[in-house]
């Protein structure tokens, strides 16, 4: 038996791929597994990041090492797929040409016929999952058609392609046999789902159906596009329990000008009125979002308009990104990459803060409320959970103290006791004293 480690770099969308390949490797016969560094096996796979400056830079230094690796006699064959190879193919053939072959972001046939063996449909949806059992991600759809000015990854995954809807259900069907609890409903643009198979948005009804599944607690949706935002969805997420009170929606900027330099498709009037009647029809819902500064053409006046922005939202969940000019875009045919790098990541820095304050003011308000968490993992002594209002990896925890030892993957009623920067501390409490 031959083995193979898969190194997946970036989003949890790779992962999905990567898990997708590691199944196909199984059934191929081989030992395939997951791993930061590639160690212990013969073949290597990287599965790479190309979406912004700093994730190529890792895709391309972990290739090198793993050459070196080679080099070394450690392995026999390094393989780099995904979302770079997909783009730069040519260009990585040509600079490192120590790698054994190249394949592109879904080319699982392509990969397997390289080590001899077939792709077998009849497992084509099945995953090795390498989250925690109890949580797993769901793409119900590839690719996006939208024409954001900064972004790249349409070249890289081509135009919208949605998911048959059945075909999703008969997976989160089998994702909970095997024991997962929470699924992370996930696309590049949940809000377009449907439109291209079915001639209208069917997000509100795949969700509906999802939330029917026995057996499954938490669903969690991710990569919303706010221009188009299905409203109907909306009385899903109110009405049914198992759909999570937690949104994430991209918004990237507020001010007019920006949007529409960015090509966004909607302006800040639309925008803050979307955002509220989201909080109107969802009572309690927590707001994830991204937002990105010195965009070119980004004002100091189009900054101080964002700042404000996030101090009147007060979203309870953000994420900021220094813009970065990538090739082929919109911006890098029309724009000047003309703001500093080091003028863009003083004013991510400065939205953080702001944000910071915001994320102190809402832990102070779950102080001693009663709230359902996931338990992820056991460390050094404490377990580690999650709110219904937080996805891994991206959001914050709550390290929860316990008499008795806790199950990971269970759900307890833990009683909030203390706050950190952004976590929270919490104690289990009985169900008597949740009422």
């Amino acid at each position: 038996m031959k083995y193979i480690n898969i190194i997946s770099l970036g989003c949890s969308k790779n992962l999905v791929d990567t898990e997708l390949l590691l199944k196909q490797l199984e059934k191929a016969g081989y030992k395939a597994s997951l791993s930061e560094e590639g160690k212990e096996a013969e073949i290597v796979v990287i599965n790479t990041c190309g979406f912004i400056g700093d994730a190529k830079e890792e895709s391309i230094h972990t290739i090198l090492e793993q050459i070196e690796r080679k080099k070394a006699g450690k392995l026999r064959k390094v393989l780099v797929m995904g979302c770079l190879s997909q783009r730069y193919k040519a260009d990585l053939e040509a600079e490192i040409p120590e790698v054994d072959a190249y394949f592109g972001k879904f080319d699982w046939k392509g990969i397997l016929e390289y080590l001899g063996k077939q792709y077998d449909d009849s497992v084509r949806n099945q995953r090795v999952l390498t989250t925690p059992s109890h949580y797993a991600y769901l793409k119900i759809a590839e690719g996006c058609n939208r024409t954001c000015s900064y972004c790249a990854i349409p070249l890289m995954t081509g135009k919208y392609k949605s998911r048959e809807m059945d075909e999703i259900l008969e997976e989160c069907r089998l994702l909970v046999r095997s024991g997962v609890k929470e699924i992370l409903v996930m696309a590049q643009d949940l809000t377009y789902y449907g439109t291209d198979l079915y001639g209208k948005n069917r997000l509100a009804e795949l969700i509906d159906r999802i939330a029917d599944i026995e057996g499954l607690k938490w669903i969690k949706l991710h990569y919303a596009y706010p221009a188009g935002f299905p409203l109907e969805l909306l009385a899903v997420m109110r009405e049914r329990k198992n759909v999570c009170k937690y949104l994430d929606i991209a918004l990237q900027h507020c001010s007019d000008s920006m949007l529409e330099k960015m090509r966004r498709g909607i302006n800040k009037e639309q925008t803050i009125r979307l955002i509220r009647k989201i909080r109107q029809e969802v009572p309690g819902i927590f707001l994830r979002t991204t937002l990105m500064t010195g965009h070119p053409g980004e004002r100091e006046e189009d900054f101080r308009e964002l700042c404000e922005f996030v101090r009147e939202m007060k979203f309870e969940r953000l994420g900021v990104f220094p813009y970065s000019h990538e090739e082929d875009t919109y911006c890098d045919r029309h724009y000047l990459d003309d703001i500093p790098e080091k003028i863009k990541r003083k004013r991510a820095d400065k939205i953080m803060k702001i944000q910071q304050q915001i994320a102190e003011e809402i832990n102070r308000n779950m102080l001693d409320q009663t709230v359902w968490v996931l338990i992820d993992r056991e460390e050094e002594g404490y377990f580690i959970g999650r709110t219904e209002y937080d996805s891994p990896e991206v959001d914050p925890e709550v390290v929860v103290k316990s008499d008795k030892p806790l199950q990971v993957g269970e759900f307890y009623r833990v009683k909030i006791c203390g706050t950190y920067d952004y976590d929270l501390e919490g104690k289990v409490v009985k169900e008597e004293e949740c009422n």
